[in-house]
């Protein structure tokens, strides 16, 4: 791997940022040693800017440190993604109530529009669960930022750093995207009738599913 191009962001956030893209891909897998050396050595970087991109992410999570014995990617139990689908389902069902009320029809639009995407790479003999996985990530930001609460989105953004760890995602489950798609469908037919009550439940119904399918 060639060393990194300077770019303004500072090179700790951009080692970081790569990082994190290595442990939600599994290619630096749950409960795995971090080689501090070998990892300078391929970007071309000292280890300074390393361990600094390792304590944003222990920050986040995604990194545990352990005294004398280095860095390792957090492995995540099923007590801990239980209370990380537990607050993420608090938290997204009260942003779907409150788009369900404030939305304008544009917005809505957005989420439709969205939606429709998962519908086509939901498609029977055309399953495309990788494309599902990131629009639907997609989506659930969409609605976020419609919601309009930045301390909401950065408690959801560190959440779901922690549920992507569990990379082999319950969407990988026999029958969960279909199921997914379901929930779904539940959740935009609520959003468009305006119907806050039932928003705030198709979306703590989505999660809750999403958890069973996981652990």
């Amino acid at each position: 791997m060639s060393a990194l191009p300077l770019t303004p962001r500072a090179l700790y956030e951009e080692v970081a940022e790569l990082l994190r893209q290595r442990i939600f891909s599994r290619e630096l897998a749950p409960g795995s040693w971090i080689d501090e050396l070998k990892i300078a050595e391929e970007y071309g970087i000292s280890r300074t800017p390393l361990r600094e991109a390792l304590k944003v992410l222990a920050a986040e999570g995604l990194i545990t440190m352990k005294v004398r014995r280095g860095a390792y990617v957090t492995e995540v139990s099923e007590t801990d993604l239980a209370d990380v689908f537990h607050l993420l389902a608090l938290l997204e069902a009260d942003a779907a109530g409150v788009v369900a009320a404030r939305a304008t029809e544009a917005q809505l639009q957005d989420l439709q529009r969205l939606h429709g995407e998962l519908e086509s790479a939901a498609r029977p003999g055309q399953q495309d669960r990788e494309k599902f996985f990131e629009i639907n990530e997609r989506f659930h930001k969409r609605l976020l930022e419609i919601a309009n609460n930045r301390w909401r989105d950065q408690m959801v953004a560190d959440l779901r750093k922690m549920m992507k760890l569990n990379r082999h995602h319950s969407l990988l489950k026999s029958g969960r995207l279909d199921e997914s798609l379901a929930e779904h469908r539940a959740l935009m037919s609520a959003l468009l009738a305006r119907d806050a009550a039932a928003t705030v439940r198709c979306m703590q119904a989505h999660f809750q599913h999403g958890l069973e399918a996981a652990v």
